[in-house]
């Protein structure tokens, strides 16, 4: 259900006022004063009241409504319209809420589709820093993208924690069909969050370069930082990704390892079997001539011959490791 989540004025570093949406374009035009107003789940009517109020660009809005698959920037002459995603994982399913962000002189608006960690806590942080929200707009866009990039680190940690504990299991104990589910599915996730912050990278090097009235010069090593941050988030993943792809390895070299034994042993096994049958095998035909039939100690020889044969296969396997 669409619903304004906060619209508010701020000068000089300040909250001036709370406001309506429909009042948004007279202050925006006020100097030195910009509206800041969070919406979720925005729908077309909505938005083309945003769009009226603040001259947004009609492929903007066009955008605003269609799904995307992944972050992007895009300009409008003076303005700016970036597409975010912040991860969500709840039971182990893991789901991205897509933000978009419009940006202009006078003005910056949030439109979340989905429930994720509230933007609340960003206006409150700027406003818990009012030299810095003196900036204006170019401050709260970059605690917006810095907000989203670290939305990314708890879904990262808890993933590293999870595969910690199967690789620490895989060493102990064989991995069964739902560990290795588990891991497969873990790796699958850290592709789909490398995807989503990957092109956080451009986005941050773009606004580094972009000249707007709205964004200061003094501004762009902040969103350094950002582009800073989204690659070591990337650096994780890639390392996380391939401690995933290792355990399966070991597990699989493990198993494979564990199975080696096992056929040792059995064919240890089978060959000190072998022995006794080979002889019984030869004796049991039925053939009057055989040697030893009609020897009083023919019986006892051949069970010390089987026990000694056996005894020194098995001596032999046991010295090779084979039992």
């Amino acid at each position: 259900m669409s619903r304004v989540v906060a619209a508010a004025v701020y000068s000089a570093g300040k909250k001036v006022t709370d406001i309506k949406i429909e009042e948004g374009s007279c202050w925006a035009s006020v100097p030195e004063h910009f509206v800041w107003i969070g919406v979720e789940e925005p729908n077309a009517e909505m938005l083309t009241v945003l769009q009226t109020q603040f001259h947004l660009h009609e492929l903007a809005i066009e955008d605003a409504l269609e799904k995307h698959s992944r972050p992007k920037l895009e300009t409008f002459g003076d303005a700016l319209f970036i597409v975010t995603y912040s991860p969500v994982r709840q039971n182990g399913k893991l789901e991205f809420v897509e933000t978009h962000i419009f940006a202009g002189k006078g003005y910056v608006i949030t439109a979340r589709n989905g429930h994720s960690a509230s933007y609340a806590h960003v206006r409150q942080r700027c406003e818990a820093r009012p030299l810095l929200l003196e900036h204006g707009e170019d401050f709260v866009l970059y605690a917006l993208l810095d907000f989203v990039t670290e939305n990314y680190q708890p879904v990262t940690e808890v993933i590293h924690a999870e595969i910690e504990v199967l690789e620490q299991s895989v060493l102990s104990e064989v991995l069964s069909e739902n560990d290795i589910k588990n891991l497969h599915n873990l790796r699958r996730d850290l592709l789909r969050l490398r995807r989503y912050v990957a092109p956080m990278v451009e986005i941050g090097e773009e606004l580094q370069k972009l000249s707007f009235p709205f964004i200061d010069e003094n501004m762009r090593p902040y969103f350094r930082d950002v582009e800073i941050h989204v690659n070591r988030q990337m650096e994780d993943l890639a390392n996380l990704r391939d401690i995933a792809s290792q355990t399966i390895e070991i597990g699989v070299l493990l198993e494979s390892s564990r199975q080696s034994i096992v056929q040792r042993k059995f064919a240890a096994w089978a060959a000190i079997l072998a022995f006794p049958t080979a002889i019984a095998g030869i004796y049991g035909m039925n053939f009057q001539n055989m040697p030893e039939l009609a020897w009083h100690y023919g019986y006892y020889a051949v069970l010390s011959v089987i026990a000694v044969g056996c005894t020194g296969l098995f001596a032999s396997f046991k010295r090779s490791g084979w039992l």
